[in-house]
């Protein structure tokens, strides 16, 4: 599945010079934590939160008058954001995207390691929609025959070029099934990791086998090499 077919087309956005009075209506109003800001072409420039609005509610100072956070460079972010007045003195740049053709599952990685919630969809640099954890969530109530769907055409045919009917597939409560034998057992290996990846699977059981164990062969190759 890719983010395309997850993704909010007409998402909202914000200049850069804008208050951070206009932030926090647009945020009030529409129900969201999170905007992407977007220069006059309609190119991504960063990202604003409601965790860089909650800077200017509280003292960046402890009880000591120390500085309570640091950028690992030395820069003080809290002090940054609490004295910023429009939307590029508190907004994070540069800003983590994702195109329209990524999966779902490099979205879910990008998130989680960057601890986002959202993430701007663009093409180039240009904003053409946002992905969010909700969406995520959503993909993964998908439905048995979906997830067997994609799994035939997207995964066996479209992405690893092999017969959708090679590979026996079953799929149930979001547990798939996968039995045959493909040529080699770096095909099995990828089209489990493949399987594993797909929304709404929550465990694969393979039942694969190989003609080639070309996986040994380089695992020996390389074990040699290192002696050398």
């Amino acid at each position: 599945m890719r983010v395309q077919e997850l993704m909010t087309t007409r998402a909202l956005s914000i200049g850069p010079e804008a208050s951070l009075k206009e932030v926090a209506r647009i945020f009030v109003e529409n129900g969201i934590t999170g905007l992407p800001v977007c220069d006059a072409r309609n190119n991504v420039v960063g990202v604003v939160s409601a965790g860089d609005i909650l800077y200017k509610e509280h003292d960046p100072l402890d009880d000591a008058g120390r500085r309570r956070l640091r950028w690992p460079r030395g820069r003080d972010a809290a002090a940054i954001k609490s004295k910023a007045l429009v939307v590029r003195e508190a907004m994070t740049s540069p800003p983590v995207t994702i195109s329209p053709w990524s999966s779902a599952s490099e979205a879910a990685r990008l998130m989680t390691e960057h601890g986002v919630n959202r993430l701007p969809v663009v093409k180039g640099d240009t904003l053409v929609g946002i992905v969010t954890r909700s969406d995520l969530v959503r993909a993964f109530i998908r439905s048995d025959e979906e997830i067997r769907r994609e799994l035939r055409e997207e995964v066996l045919e479209q992405t690893m070029w092999l017969d959708r009917d090679s590979v026996q597939v079953d799929v149930k409560r979001g547990v798939v099934s996968l039995a045959g034998t493909l040529q080699t057992r770096s095909n099995v290996t990828l089209l489990e990791g493949l399987a594993a990846r797909i929304p709404g699977v929550v465990s694969v059981k393979s039942d694969l086998g190989w003609n080639l164990d070309d996986l040994s062969r380089a695992e020996r190759h390389a074990a040699g090499r290192s002696v050398l």
